[in-house]
């Protein structure tokens, strides 16, 4: 081979090489740039403050591309403009209920349906401080508060939207047919989700008492899953009424009676609003509001009298319960209701409890049937209080 020759081929040869070198260093420079980029422009890791205060504001993804609406981002400030249209500028055909913090209406807000609740207030830091840290409140029991709104002499939640509502619309005997008929194992599936729900609350730090756990803030999903409302409401309600907890005037008997005397609320008191609502699960009728309690026991008497009548249980749910389960829950529910409060289960008990008799009942009717037709109740479910 020539010199010449050999010369051209070394040297082609650090050329190409050197081509090659150039080529990956391109490439590797556009991956890892581009990369980056794309990293610090995503929903999660933009650095963008225009862009972060657009999604904290509400501006986030649209359903419509695919991502969710609300994220895990804390509570979203809306527009009165937004939440009017979403409500048709509040029409009354979207007015779904009252609450305690007042009306609710039924919204469609980014093709999400949400349930919106408005008040007259002012605006108020209090206010947003507290809707701020309850909106970090996610559990599958509890109802998620996904964002809010000052404006126009009005304040505003917003709330994720269960589609079957209230508890009281299906629980509750009218005297009508029912086009939802619970049965005993789906009511205790229903009480156990709303004890999760309320175990979770408790279990904060601090934990967070509801004071106002009643079947009406026991919502259900189209699969009849169970989530609490209103958690923190009446300390929000607390924090931003200028006259008052007039919300709290009305004496009703989920009102823990020992909370009269000492007026502190804690988790024993929502104990006893939660026995008051197996009460209800279990006769199927509306504890009525009481005029005056007259002592502790009470309610606890009006029970006791009506245990041994063939009536104390909700005549629906003849053929679908076992003598064992149901004779569980009335005590569960008694001791939920017991004096002094400080006797009362804790709530994690109660979710225990509800477990085992849910369990229990799902394989005792799955061997032997439904359950019995009828059901001897008397005064020995006091015995072993």
């Amino acid at each position: 081979m020539s010199k010449p020759y050999a010369t051209y081929i070394i040297g082609g040869s650090a050329g190409a090489l050197a081509f090659v070198v150039i080529v990956i260093g391109i490439i590797w420079f556009c991956k890892s740039h581009c990369k980056y980029f794309s990293n610090k422009n995503s929903e999660t890791g933009s650095s963008d403050p225009s862009a972060q205060a657009e999604w904290n504001r509400g501006g986030g993804a649209s359903s419509s591309g695919g991502q969710p609406l609300f994220g895990p981002q804390g509570a979203r400030q809306f527009s009165e403009e937004e939440l009017a249209q979403a409500t048709k500028q509040f029409s009354e055909n979207n007015l779904i209920g009252y609450g305690n913090f007042g009306q609710v209406y039924k919204g469609l807000l980014r093709d999400t349906v949400v349930a919106i609740k408005r008040r007259p207030g002012n605006p108020r830091q209090a206010f947003v401080a507290e809707v701020t840290y309850l909106s970090e409140i996610r559990h599958r029991h509890v109802v998620s508060l996904l964002g809010y709104c000052q404006e126009s002499g009005y304040q505003m939640l917003v709330y994720e939207y269960l589609p079957n509502d209230s508890m009281c619309n299906h629980l509750y005997d009218t005297g009508v047919e029912s086009s939802t008929r619970l049965e005993f194992k789906q009511r205790l599936s229903i009480a156990l989700g709303a004890a999760r729900g309320l175990c979770h609350l408790h279990s904060l730090k601090p934990p967070l008492v509801h004071k106002n756990f009643k079947t009406a803030n026991v919502l259900v999903d189209e699969n009849f899953n169970a989530k609490v409302a209103d958690a923190g409401i009446s300390k929000l309600l607390e924090k931003v009424e200028e006259a008052g907890p007039s919300h709290t005037s009305r004496v009703s008997v989920f009102l823990d009676p020992e909370v009269g005397v000492s007026g502190t609320f804690t988790d024993a008191s929502d104990i006893y609003s939660f026995g008051v609502f197996l009460l209800e699960l279990v006769t199927g009728q509306e504890a009525l509001y009481v005029d005056s309690l007259g002592s502790n026991e009470s309610l606890i008497q009006w029970v006791r009298s009506r245990l041994s009548s063939n009536t104390f249980v909700d005549h629906r749910l003849l053929g679908s319960f076992t003598a064992e389960g149901m004779r569980d829950l009335i005590r569960l529910m008694l001791k939920c209701m017991s004096f002094p409060g400080r006797s009362r289960p804790k709530t994690e008990m109660v979710v225990t409890e509800l477990e085992r008799i849910h369990e229990k009942e799902m394989e005792l009717t799955t061997v032997m049937g439904e359950g019995t037709a009828t059901i001897t109740l008397g005064s020995e479910l006091f015995m072993s209080k």
